[in-house]
């Protein structure tokens, strides 16, 4: 079993070393023969970024590869992350870390356990925890995610804006493959586009009964400004790419 976990950073100096270091405390014993790696992306930083990367690749711990896009301008996001996915092994796991965040010591452990736990699944999904600059935990921020009985019924959720899906994800390399992986282009929401397909796919998420990170807000959050009426447009922009296959499963329009 591998953990490759996928971080395209861009200008988060400030914060990058603490996600690095959350992930090198992972601890996955007593999984049998499990590993994990972080795979992170310099998408075009114009701060201290490289020499960051530098120290921590040379430091004692789990491996850390990277690479370098030197721009002029940022890959969108979606491309990002399926340029360091294009290097990890083809039968690891897929988990995706903001470089902002923090992943919890014991994450990788409870994805691994869940997925020898439900053999055949593909796609795991974790509640999180939002802090704030200095990791101060923000009371009644959490996320948690839902149950549901059908992809169906996940998406009829997803489309009403009742519910949504982050960075608190464990999926195969083999699910990314099969659906095509991100969307390359989306400047926004190109990770729920991703579970659109996995759903619409047929792949409904294993709930998994832990914490999977620390989402930590700050001034220069990529989300700052994404309220109710960005989000409703974002809907209609994923709903648009997929209508026939969405309305074929009684999936209504966002209003």
């Amino acid at each position: 079993m591998h953990f490759s976990i996928i971080t395209p950073t861009h200008n988060r100096a400030a914060y990058l070393p603490e996600a690095v270091q959350s992930v090198r405390a992972s601890v996955l014993a007593p999984l049998p023969d499990a590993s994990y790696e972080h795979l992170i992306l310099d998408n075009a930083c114009a701060d201290d970024t490289a020499r960051i990367l530098q120290e921590v690749a040379a430091a004692d711990g789990p491996p850390i590869r990277s690479w370098q896009h030197p721009g002029p301008q940022p890959l969108a996001p979606g491309a990002a992350r399926h340029l360091l996915i294009g290097h990890a092994p083809a039968e690891s796991w897929l988990v995706p870390l903001d470089d902002d965040d923090l992943l919890l010591q014991r994450t990788l452990y409870h994805y691994g356990a869940q997925t020898q736990a439900n053999p055949g699944k593909q796609w795991f999904v974790a509640d999180f925890l939002r802090v704030d600059e200095e990791r101060r935990y923000l009371p009644n921020e959490d996320y948690y995610a839902w149950r549901f009985n059908t992809p169906a019924d996940m998406l009829r959720a997803i489309f009403k804006a009742e519910h949504f899906i982050q960075g608190n994800v464990c999926f195969s390399h083999a699910l990314y493959r099969e659906v095509g992986g991100y969307d390359q282009q989306l400047r926004m929401a190109e990770d729920l586009d991703l579970y659109v397909r996995f759903l619409l796919a047929g792949h409904l998420p294993v709930l998994c009964p832990h914490i999977s990170h620390l989402h930590r807000f700050h001034r220069s959050n990529v989300s700052i400004g994404v309220d109710a009426a960005r989000h409703g447009a974002d809907l209609q922009v994923i709903y648009a790419k997929y209508a026939a296959s969405l309305q074929a499963l009684g999936v209504a329009e966002p209003g």
